[in-house]
């Protein structure tokens, strides 16, 4: 029997690869996003597939999500597979940033996985089973000039779900991090902010790693295509690792991460220990 998948941030990218895997492979598929006919525009046959749900959604609005779980829960019976794919980034320095391209990162990036989450959980616990896979990023691993703020929401969303994954295994849950590297997204272009007022001091380091990462744009070395169909594959066999790279540069950037960390604590041991009782 197939899973029942609800999946966020479902018009572009890896979510709209997903969902088009999901259909192909005959699964239930609840598909949200802020404006469902993007959705509908490649899945012309919406009205004529059971195993599929269109619903607009606002992961910002707790009441909203509360209402659309529901009427998910109301079509399938219930919800295995929660994919919190919704998000964007702002890229900035961290001096001069604007503060309400923060706020709004974090009110989807972060808070929209914790209210969809207080909506899904419950649901779970009584099927005392589920799957939350919470698409992070190798940015929620390793922080670069000019993408500070995105990264502190990926860091928390990191730290959050382990903890959570703690408390929800004894109880029948998964939760898997999924972090992929540079894929041939919008992540880069449509679906990101950037701040126009770099200050000078930071043209060489944060200013220069945005411009590459925006030439980047539409040829970076990901398939979303690719992506979807090793989450499914997952999915399907029950092999739900916590952390899930993706991509041949998330491995390597965070391969050299866990190196940088492990040489520095190696490094600082004798001062670390000096300090206990």
């Amino acid at each position: 029997m197939e899973k029942v998948w609800f999946v966020t941030g479902a018009s572009t990218g890896l979510g709209k690869a997903l969902v088009l895997e999901l259909i192909a492979k005959k699964c239930k598929v609840v598909a949200t996003s802020r404006n469902p006919l993007d959705i509908e525009h490649y899945l012309p046959s919406v009205q004529d597939n059971d195993n599929l749900l269109v619903l607009p959604l606002d992961v910002t609005n707790s009441q909203h999500i509360k209402s659309v779980v529901e009427a998910a829960k109301q079509k399938f019976g219930g919800i295995d597979v929660l994919v919190n794919n919704a998000g964007f980034a702002y890229f900035s320095p961290i001096e001069n940033a604007d503060d309400q391209q923060i706020e709004n990162m974090f009110a989807v990036n972060f808070w929209g996985v914790k209210h969809m989450i207080d909506h899904v959980l419950p649901i779970m616990r009584e099927q005392k089973s589920g799957t939350i896979l919470n698409i992070s990023s190798l940015g929620g691993l390793r922080a670069f000039a000019g993408f500070g703020y995105y990264h502190a929401t990926k860091f928390a969303l990191e730290g959050f779900s382990e903890s959570l994954s703690q408390e929800v295994e004894p109880l029948g849950i998964n939760i898997s991090l999924v972090e992929p590297g540079d894929f041939n997204t919008d992540f880069a272009s449509r679906s990101a902010t950037e701040n126009a007022n770099i200050i000078e001091a930071y043209q060489a380091t944060a200013g220069e790693n945005i411009k590459n990462l925006r030439e980047l744009s539409g040829q970076q070395p990901g398939d979303p295509n690719k992506a979807a169909k090793v989450i499914y594959d997952l999915m399907n066999r029950g092999d739900v690792p916590l952390r899930m790279l993706l991509g041949s540069d998330a491995y390597q950037r965070a391969m050299e991460k866990l190196t940088g960390m492990q040489k520095l604590f190696s490094t600082y041991h004798d001062i670390t220990v000096s300090t206990d009782y």
